[in-house]
């Protein structure tokens, strides 16, 4: 699967850390029932792993990928658990050699000029614009879409559903990253019907775009 491929799952891809191994399957099958096809499990609690592991052993119609990857090891851990992309809050020269080398996407973060066109002289041109709204939000993706017209970014950081739009509007952004459909609290109190209404809320606002 490409970035680009990746990127066109789905226009708003979960972000989530999630704290229980027994957490990840209903998390999972709560996002399908809302429409939702990708999801992004972040490498900053000890379950992440174990969760992509057993929502691609699963339920493989999820499409479930590893975030907060920041060196090579975390990139091989998440594909030896059946991570089918990485996205990375930054981006490195071991990154990108890694994902070439495991044939695995990545969607690196990106927050400067320097770090776009470093993405974009090295293949990389579909990114993660992240911290999305620290970074200069809305305004620095349309500043980069004139000297970077080819590359595709997902807004991630700060983004939610009032603003949701905004970002999906522009013509170099694919989807956007949030863990707003995925509160933590929700999950702990295993009210994943929740998020499934969540998810359909999303959906239903993208569409009226």
């Amino acid at each position: 699967m490409t970035a680009k491929e990746v990127m066109e799952l789905s226009p708003i891809v979960p972000v989530t850390a999630l704290e229980s191994v027994e957490d990840a399957l209903p998390l999972a099958e709560a996002l399908l029932a809302g429409g939702i096809t990708i999801m992004e499990i972040t490498l900053r609690t000890e379950a992440g792993l174990k969760s992509i592991e057993m929502i691609s052993k699963a339920l493989p119609q999820m499409n479930v990928g590893a975030g907060t990857v920041l060196n090579a090891t975390d990139f091989k851990n998440a594909v030896n658990h059946g991570a089918k992309f990485v996205f990375s809050p930054g981006i490195s020269e071991e990154l990108m050699q890694t994902s070439k080398a495991l044939n695995i996407a990545l969607i690196a973060g990106v927050a400067t000029a320097s770090e776009v066109m470093l993405a974009k002289n090295n293949g990389f041109e579909y990114c993660k614009l992240f911290p999305a709204t620290l970074a200069g939000g809305v305004e620095i993706l349309k500043a980069f879409y004139g000297p970077f017209a080819s590359m595709r970014f997902c807004p991630t950081g700060g983004v939610n559903l009032e603003n949701l739009n905004e970002f999906l509007a522009l013509p170099n952004v694919l989807c956007v990253g949030g863990s707003w459909i995925v509160p933590s609290k929700l999950i702990r109190e295993k009210r994943f019907d929740e998020i499934t209404e969540l998810s359909k809320e999303a959906l239903d606002r993208v569409l009226t775009l």
